[in-house]
């Protein structure tokens, strides 16, 4: 998966950290950033962890190759 935050949008509400805590954590600054491996993490709530962000800064897509 691509998972990418504009961080120009993010607000640091940490809906996706709480709805996908194995995916997404928040920065020193509170805005979402994605754990290392959380692109190949699986998680089934990878997706609704990105329609959970109420500014929707987080853009998921399957990765290309």
């Amino acid at each position: 998966m691509d998972i990418d935050i504009d961080k120009d949008v993010c607000i640091g509400a940490g809906q996706c950290a709480l709805t996908a805590p194995d995916v997404f954590t928040q920065d020193d600054d509170g805005y979402s950033t994605v754990l290392p491996g959380g692109e190949d993490s699986g998680s089934p709530l990878l997706r609704e962890a990105a329609r959970a962000c109420p500014v929707g800064a987080i853009t998921v897509s399957e990765t290309v190759t």
